[in-house]
C-alpha cells in the first residue's frame, strides 16, 4: 500500500511539471477554513498544464468522457455533455447522461470502447492515475485527474474543470455554495469537545487504518473529529491491533470499502473473537459505529451533508441529550 502511494506520488509531480496533459489539483489541504482560505480563489492553484488545456478545450461540442459517477455528477453540474461515461448499482446516474455509451468501470475502462469514441478528454479518479495514466497516452488524447480523496479537493478540481471548459458561473456558484454551507457548519462546532477517532477502512477478508488523507478522514477532520493516526502523507496504513490499543481513541468507526454487508461480518467476527478489542475504553463504553457505505466510499460526493450529520450523531451524542 505504501509503495503504490509513493508511485502515485511521483507521477503526480510529473503531471505537474509537464506541460503536455492537463492535472487538477491533487493535494488538498487539512487545515480548515474556507476554499479561499487555500487560495482557491486566487488562481494558485491554475498551473502552466491548466493554461495549456484551455487552450485545447477552446472548441464547440468538445467530445468528453468520464469514468466515475462522481466526476459523472460534477460534469452534469457543470452543464457538460458527455459522450461517455460508466453505471453503477451504487450511485444515481444523473439523467441528462442516461443514454451515454458505457466505457466500462472506474478502475478498468474499456479502451476500446473509449478510442472509438473518438474523445477529445478523459476525466478520471486521481486515485487511480498510476493504472490509468499510461492507458490514456497510448491513445493520445487529453486527460484530466481530479482529487476526489477530500471535499476540498472536490472543489478545487470543479474550480480547475471551470477554468478548462469555461464553465466560471457554474463553478461559482458551486463553490459559494459550499463556503456558505463550510461556514454555518464550523460556526456550528466551535463549542463542541473534539473526540479521537479511530477509523477501519475493511475489504472483505482484511481491513486498514484510514488517515486524514482519505476521504473518510477528512470528513472526521470536517466533523471535528482528531484522528489517532494524523500526521501522515499516507492514505491508509497497515497497523496492528496493539499498537491501535496505545491510541486509545474515544470512537471507533468502521468503514467499507466493498461488499458492505460482508465487511460488516468480518468486522463483528473480528470483535467477537479477536481478544484485545474488549480492552479498548471505545468497545468498553459501546462507541463503535458502522458507517454506512452510501455516505462514506472511497470518494467525495455532493452527499457530504448527510455524512456530516451521521458523524454529528455519533461525534456529540452526549451533548445533544
Amino acid at each position: 500500500m505504501k509503495k503504490l502511494k509513493k508511485i502515485i506520488s511521483a507521477i503526480f509531480f510529473l503531471l505537474i511539471i509537464s506541460l503536455q496533459v492537463s492535472c487538477v489539483d491533487q493535494h488538498p489541504e487539512h487545515s480548515g477554513g474556507t476554499l479561499s482560505d487555500i487560495d482557491l480563489q486566487e488562481n494558485k492553484i491554475v498551473r502552466p498544464a491548466v493554461a495549456l488545456a484551455k487552450k485545447k478545450a477552446n472548441k464547440k461540442n468538445l467530445r468528453i468522457i468520464a469514468t466515475s459517477p462522481t466526476i459523472m455528477d460534477i460534469c452534469d453540474k457543470l452543464q457538460l455533455d458527455l459522450v461517455g461515461g460508466v453505471g453503477s448499482i451504487i450511485s444515481t446516474i444523473p439523467e441528462r447522461y442516461k443514454d451515454v455509451e458505457k466505457v466500462g468501470t472506474p478502475m478498468s475502462p474499456d479502451m476500446e470502447i473509449v478510442s472509438s469514441l473518438n474523445p477529445d478528454w478523459i476525466l478520471s479518479p486521481q486515485s487511480l492515475i498510476s493504472d490509468l495514466k499510461p492507458k490514456y497516452e497510448g491513445i493520445g488524447i487529453n486527460y484530466a485527474f481530479l482529487n476526489l480523496s477530500s471535499i476540498k479537493g472536490m472543489y478545487k478540481s470543479i474550480y480547475e474543470l471551470g477554468e478548462i471548459f469555461n464553465r466560471r458561473e457554474e463553478t461559482k456558484v458551486l463553490i459559494d455554495e459550499f463556503e456558505a454551507y463550510l461556514k454555518t457548519y464550523n460556526e456550528n462546532h466551535r463549542e463542541q469537545k473534539r473526540p479521537k477517532v479511530l477509523i477501519l477502512m475493511g475489504l472483505p477478508g482484511s481491513y486498514i487504518i484510514a488517515t486524514e488523507n482519505s476521504y473518510v478522514g477528512s470528513l472526521v477532520e470536517m466533523a471535528g473529529g482528531i484522528n489517532v493516526y494524523a500526521g501522515t502523507d499516507e492514505e491508509f496504513l497497515n497497523v496492528n491491533t496493539e499498537d491501535m490499543k496505545l491510541k486509545e481513541p474515544d470512537i471507533i468507526l468502521r468503514a467499507s470499502h466493498a461488499i458492505p454487508d460482508k465487511v460488516k461480518s468480518m468486522f463483528d467476527k473480528d470483535f467477537k473473537e479477536n481478544d484485545i478489542w474488549k480492552h479498548f475504553k471505545a468497545v468498553e463504553s459501546g462507541r463503535v459505529y458502522d458507517l454506512t457505505y452510501q455516505n462514506f466510499g472511497m470518494s467525495a460526493k455532493f452527499n457530504y451533508p448527510s455524512a456530516l450529520e451521521e458523524l454529528d450523531e455519533i461525534f456529540y451524542e452526549k451533548d445533544n441529550k
